[in-house]
């Protein structure tokens, strides 16, 4: 496995990150969290990726619980702060009163003393940013948190964070956002604001939730134990993505890959860590099979010409529209509006 510093901060990452959004929790039991969790491990994977609101702490739980018995030392770990995790007005956010309990719930759940990279899951546009890193500042001084990031900020917000941060030890060290072959949208305007401030991205869903995987085809019904067939909220996600027209482009990138001397899934993670500023991938995985294939796209190089290929066959599908940063939750993809006959 591969190791990188974040950005220009003095932290090392593997380069292939494991993450349990929808995963540990939610969809997967927990025999099968902690033997994917160990996968990880086995591959060289030593930085992990969650979150208080995934699976209402349930996630950080499970994680804390596989990594136990591992030396604390040898790896990290990342969570975040913001989104709700209750219902009363101080569940949510990023004002100072949250952030602290957020951090110690998380502390507890995950039974560690103190958390690698901290991160806020968004923008909160109700808390001034002064008060947000003065509180990252504070959990950085009494040693509970040791690095912070951000996650899908736009290119204005991120300016604004690395000012109301500056002269602190809570400045802005990485971002988190989704991209992919087909999900560029952090193109235009991300990459260049944390290029120039030496940000690192540490992008999730490098296979677009499996999409870019190839195994779902056109026509075809979800294949089981995929994510489009799963429990839990991974379906309302996926299901967006699997037109007709998207999953034959998809297919289309098999030879791609065959050539590469690669699986469909080694090519997109492949692809993403060749990207300016990325640092890191972060996969999900349901199987440890899953982790160990995912994991072997450290060490491969996709030649231009292949990079070339990848967007001719994927063409007009590729998003690169910036006001969709932060909003992929809410905001269709140019290429999901297609027959949705799949699964």
């Amino acid at each position: 496995m591969e190791h990188c510093r974040l950005g220009t901060s003095g932290l090392m990452v593997s380069r292939v990150i494991f993450g349990n959004w929808l995963t540990h929790g939610e969809t997967i039991a927990r025999p099968a969290a902690t033997a994917c969790v160990q996968a990880a491990l086995d591959a060289g994977i030593d930085t992990f990726d969650t979150a208080d609101v995934y699976a209402m702490g349930a996630a950080e739980t499970l994680l804390g619980e596989a990594l136990r018995g591992t030396t604390r030392s040898s790896v990290v770990i990342a969570s975040k702060v913001c989104l709700p995790v209750g219902s009363g007005p101080n569940d949510r956010g990023l004002s100072r009163k949250h952030i602290m309990e957020s951090c110690h719930g998380s502390l507890r759940r995950l039974g560690t003393d103190y958390i690698d990279l901290y991160q806020a899951h968004r923008f909160d546009e109700d808390t001034p940013l002064e008060e947000t890193f003065q509180a990252f500042d504070d959990l950085i001084r009494q040693g509970k948190i040791r690095y912070v990031g951000v996650s899908e900020w736009t290119a204005e917000q991120l300016a604004a964070g690395l000012a109301a941060s500056d002269g602190l030890r809570s400045r802005i060290v990485s971002n988190q956002p989704q991209y992919n072959m087909l999900w560029r949208v952090i193109e235009p305007e991300v990459v260049p604001v944390c290029a120039g401030a030496g940000i690192g991205q540490l992008v999730f869903q490098p296979l677009a939730q499996g999409v870019l995987s190839g195994k779902y085809r056109p026509g075809a019904t979800a294949p089981a134990g995929s994510r489009a067939a799963a429990g839990g909220r991974a379906p309302t996600f996926i299901r967006r993505v699997l037109g007709a027209e998207l999953l034959d482009r998809v297919q289309r990138l098999r030879p791609i890959a065959d050539a590469a001397g690669v699986s469909m899934a080694q090519l997109a993670v492949a692809w993403t860590l060749q990207r300016p500023t990325v640092s890191a991938a972060i996969i999900g995985a349901s199987r440890p099979e899953q982790v160990t294939e995912n994991a072997a796209a450290a060490g491969v190089r996709l030649g231009a010409d292949v990079l070339a290929e990848v967007d001719r066959v994927l063409g007009d599908l590729i998003d690169r529209d910036p006001t969709k940063t932060a909003r992929m939750m809410a905001v269709e993809p140019s290429w999901a509006a297609a027959d949705q006959s799949t699964g």
